[in-house]
């Protein structure tokens, strides 16, 4: 019983210390290549390179996450999508609209600070 106890208790604890502290990461983004305009996505969406969606190595899909281009400061809102390989040097890919909105597609590669957004529950008004 007390173990059953003390389970809970430590669930309760990593979910409140989870939704205080967000996934935030550092480290270069690159972008997809047109070839991958019109194919499915390992979440089962169709990408569409003017779409603000991204590939992330671990995060669930569907998740949303704010995007910061350190050497510029410009700020774009992504959603995951797509998973990447586990053996690639950049942190997150990018559609070609984020980029652009970001500013790197000459470079191909830039360094970011990624972002998870947690929405916060609306209380409803009577």
């Amino acid at each position: 019983m007390r173990y059953w106890i003390f389970g809970i208790l430590a669930c309760g604890f990593l979910v409140s210390f989870q939704l205080q502290n967000p996934f935030t990461q550092t480290g270069n983004a690159s972008y997809y290549s047109n070839k991958f305009q019109g194919r499915r996505t390992a979440s089962g969406a169709t990408y569409h390179k003017d779409s603000m969606y991204c590939a992330h190595k671990s995060l669930k899909y569907g998740t949303v996450l704010k995007v910061t281009n350190l050497k510029n400061d410009s700020i774009i809102i992504v959603k995951v999508v797509d998973r990447m390989g586990k053996s690639s040097p950049h942190i997150i890919d990018l559609s070609m609209a984020g980029a652009q909105k970001l500013n790197f597609v000459r470079n191909g590669i830039t360094k970011v600070k990624v972002e998870e957004i947690i929405p916060t529950p609306v209380a409803k008004a009577d």
